[in-house]
């Protein structure tokens, strides 16, 4: 602190190019405001001329004329420097946009250092192989129940098979039944056909329904 206050504290960086910054400013300011005034000394000038040239006094107007020529050239020279103090400015700027930049870069920098500190491989690798084991544990135990639940529900299968088989001896007795009343004697014949002869057929016909009942009882008792 006593250091400080004899010598001053040092500036950073960032400080200096702000102190820069304000001094061209104020220079440009100040250029202007020169400026103006010679602007305005300038007409002042030439109507003063003007007016002494009316009077006919000449050697005034000489005077006068150099007068305006060197206000002129002032002028000029007082445009040249602030074009110069703001090219230096915007180089100023510049310095502080990179040093800027710089900065940031060097946060952005020390950020990766310590997440690339924080990620170990090892430890990576060890996760991802624990992952991997899990899920085939997982995948096996999947495998399982969906085995089991193939066998609790595989007696609904055996019923439907079942029941299908039944359908199709139903199925091939009535067929056969069909082939047997085809393999029946017609009924067509002449008016005086006998009274036994009408009745074969119908005999026939119940022999054969007796024969599928019988095969049906079978079956049921199967």
């Amino acid at each position: 602190m006593p250091l400080e206050w004899l010598f001053g504290r040092k500036m950073t960086p960032e400080e200096m190019l702000r102190k820069n910054q304000r001094a061209l400013n104020k220079a440009m300011r100040d250029l202007d405001r020169e400026r103006s005034k010679m602007e305005q000394q300038e007409k002042k000038i030439i109507a003063d001329i003007k007016k002494m040239a009316k009077m006919g006094q000449m050697d005034a107007v000489k005077v006068m004329a150099k007068d305006l020529v060197r206000t002129r050239r002032y002028t000029k020279k007082f445009i040249m420097m602030r074009a110069q103090i703001q090219a230096v400015s915007l180089k100023i700027t510049t310095l502080k946009s990179q040093n800027a930049m710089a900065q940031a870069m060097k946060g952005v920098t020390r950020a990766m250092m310590n997440m690339n500190k924080q990620l170990k491989l090892p430890q990576i690798q060890q996760i991802m192989q624990e992952f991997e084991k899990q899920s085939e544990i997982m995948d096996m135990k999947e495998e399982m129940m969906n085995d089991v639940i193939d066998d609790a529900m595989g007696d609904e299968d055996d019923e439907e098979e079942s029941d299908a088989i039944v359908s199709q001896v139903l199925d091939e007795l009535g067929l056969q039944m069909t082939e047997g009343l085809s393999d029946l004697p017609s009924a067509a014949g002449t008016l005086g056909t006998t009274t036994n002869a009408a009745k074969t057929p119908v005999a026939v016909a119940d022999a054969a329904d007796d024969d599928i009942q019988a095969r049906l009882d079978n079956l049921r008792r199967e």
